[in-house]
């Protein structure tokens, strides 16, 4: 992940002559545009620093059921996280003194156990499984790049 401290030393003095307003205004930009390029990662199945995700366990293996097995190899076939990529889910915040990018709801606890490679239930009261890590959000060196370039367009304005 990127180092940012090094951003938030640079732009700390900038962002502290600014009224609270402003500041607010400018972290809900930084924070919708964390959260473009965090979706596009997740679309895209890779991690931060652009690392491919691990690929799902097949499903529908060695089950008697043709017609099940094939059902579950197809329901597989769709990207993962589908719907935690939409903005309902994943909520872009900004105050004056943060931009935070988060996961809402009870999709913010399948967001953590995927992200950290933690073990649940893969259906109430199923069987438990560990997930693989999978990380959903981060900042790579080129996201504190473009947070650096939004906060130098933002002081120009």
């Amino acid at each position: 992940m990127a180092d940012l401290q090094q951003l938030e030393t640079w732009c700390s003095d900038l962002l502290r002559k600014m009224d609270a307003a402003n500041r607010r205004r400018l972290t809900l930009d930084l924070a919708k545009r964390l959260r473009t390029t965090n979706t596009g990662r997740i679309k895209a199945q890779t991690g931060p620093e652009g690392e491919a995700w691990p690929k799902r366990k097949p499903q529908g293996e060695g089950l008697g059921n043709q017609a099940r097995a094939a059902a579950l190899r197809k329901k597989s076939k769709r990207p993962m996280f589908e719907k935690l990529r939409r903005a309902k889910w994943l909520k872009a915040n900004g105050t004056a003194d943060a931009a935070t990018v988060q996961f809402a709801g009870r999709a913010a606890r399948i967001a953590a156990v995927h992200h950290s490679g933690l073990s649940d239930e893969v259906k109430p009261g199923g069987p438990k499984y560990r997930y693989p890590a999978r990380p959903l959000l981060g900042i790579s060196a080129a996201d504190a790049d473009m947070l650096r370039d939004a906060i130098l367009q933002h002081l120009h304005s």
